[in-house]
């Protein structure tokens, strides 16, 4: 997700001055996605000059409010519309670690693998403990069940890199 559409999506439902979007945004990404205040108001100025929100009044606080265009509208429904393709996403920095311990002489690679399967597993309980938490919303809850999946399937694609690595001669892995 990107911030921009979803300061564009949290804006649709009314104006909202920069605080609001963030504490809003975190919330809604299930505290996911950790998200500053600067990146807020970068994004907010983007925004602004793109045409897609427009500034607001000042309120008593000296905060002032955004509120979305109908190019921003249409920004919106364009993006909800499109799905994301792997290309979209940002690259893997797991995969990358790996490929770089097995082409660096000196690193033990299994050694990687196991150190990466321990924090998988920390991550996975903190997530399962997350999920069963009283109160959480039906958004934070799919939120959760996503990144159990993405973890679930790290643990798999690590159990593949043990199996490679035991069935490949050291001299071979370069």
């Amino acid at each position: 997700m990107s911030i921009r559409h979803g300061l564009l999506a949290l804006l649709s439902a009314g104006p909202r001055h920069g605080y609001q979007l963030r504490a809003e945004f975190v919330a809604s990404t299930g505290a996911s996605w950790p998200l500053n205040i600067g990146q807020v108001y970068t994004t907010l100025s983007r925004l602004e000059r793109d045409g897609l929100v427009v500034q607001g009044e000042e309120d008593a606080q000296g905060r002032v409010s955004y509120a979305i265009t109908d190019d921003g509208r249409a920004e919106l429904e364009r993006w909800f519309r499109t799905p994301l393709v792997p290309a979209d996403r940002p690259r893997d920095e797991l995969v990358i670690k790996l490929a770089m311990a097995m082409t660096t002489p000196g690193v033990d690679v299994a050694a990687v693998v196991q150190a990466q399967r321990a924090a998988t597993m920390a991550v996975m309980q903190d997530l399962t403990r997350a999920k069963r938490a009283e109160g959480i919303t039906t958004a934070h809850r799919l939120v959760l069940d996503s990144m159990i999946f993405r973890t679930e399937a790290e643990q798999r694609w690590l159990d593949h890199c043990e199996a490679v690595l035991a069935a490949t001669p050291q001299e071979g892995r370069a």
